[in-house]
């Protein structure tokens, strides 16, 4: 037994998810499929597509996205120096 799930992405592109389920264990299987689902950005997704993003917000949140992401590297850096 196998669960699909098919998504459009950002780029209107088909994303296939398969997840195999062992022993009827579809608990398990949900909480894999999830935890792919966060990992691919499809809920962070869903969730700014809930509303229309201006052009100018959507250019602060990326930069905003961009600083952390800098930001986070450079602390990551940092405490491998230590």
């Amino acid at each position: 037994m196998c669960i699909y799930g098919r998504l459009l992405t950002y780029n209107i592109i088909d994303l296939m998810i398969e997840i195999s389920v062992g022993n009827n264990n579809l608990e398990k299987a949900m909480r894999i499929l999830k935890r792919k689902l966060i990992r691919e950005g499809v809920f962070k997704e869903l969730k700014a597509r809930r509303f229309y993003e201006k052009p100018s917000e959507k250019k602060k949140r990326k930069k905003k996205e961009a600083y952390k992401k800098r930001r986070k590297d450079t602390d990551k850096n940092r405490k491998s120096l230590v």
